[in-house]
């Protein structure tokens, strides 16, 4: 058994996720921010993989008062587990998103982390350690299962996006789709890796909603062949 897994990521309307020099960039307003903070408060877990947190240093906490104590009202931390696929062991010590807010983080390893960097990172987090040389992502999944994970966001980076849909485990993608052109061939996309090499393997959509909010546009997409 695993989650129910929904990707959400933000985009420019060329399909990038930020520039080439991987610099974070705002792409949607004030109504997506909410709404991406309402999707937040309604999950069990959050997780990114380790360049997210090193390009960007994300909490990953709850922004609205009302919200957190809606969650503290239903028994539930401020904030949902935070966790980071970081298969060397490479999450900062002071990195915002063991640090900021309460409630439990979890780092993901493989079995290749250097053994310091991972007792080091027991001090701040849960470290669940799967697969030998990269982290073993449906493993991981069963085991957020087995924690109470029922529902999870995946907020990036493209590496783990495309590692998640390459094995099938998406249920789910939202995309905001923003009013800014960013370019650049080398600038990384909402799934980035390998790519499927063949056409029979792509991942299939099928669309739930297109919602204009802010200047952009909001999709909603199941993804038919899991």
């Amino acid at each position: 058994m695993r989650p129910f897994v929904f990707v959400n990521i933000a985009m420019s309307a060329d399909g990038k996720i930020s520039t080439k020099e991987r610099r974070q960039v705002k792409i949607s307003g004030t109504e997506d921010f909410s709404r991406v903070d309402r999707i937040k408060a309604a999950s069990d877990a959050i997780m990114v993989g380790i360049g997210t947190v090193l390009a960007d240093n994300p909490s990953l906490t709850v922004k609205s008062p009302d919200l957190r104590a809606e969650r503290r009202a239903g028994g539930k931390d401020e904030h949902p587990i935070r966790v980071v696929v970081d298969s060397a062991a490479r999450t900062p010590l002071d990195a915002d998103i063991l640090h900021k807010g309460t409630g439990k983080r979890i780092i993901a390893v493989s079995r290749k982390a250097p053994r310091e960097r991972v007792e080091a990172l027991r001090e701040h987090a849960t470290v669940v350690v799967t697969g030998e040389d990269s982290v073993d992502l449906q493993a991981l999944l069963e085991e957020l299962y087995r924690q109470g994970v029922r529902r999870l966001m995946v907020e990036g980076g493209g590496t783990l996006i495309w590692g998640l849909f390459e094995q099938g485990l998406v249920d789910e993608l939202q995309t905001f789709i923003g009013n800014i052109v960013i370019g650049g061939k080398d600038a990384p996309t909402p799934a980035d890796g390998e790519g499927f090499l063949r056409e029979a393997d792509f991942a299939r959509l099928r669309l739930i909603e297109a919602v204009q909010l802010d200047d952009g546009l909001l999709i909603r997409w199941s993804v038919e062949n899991r």
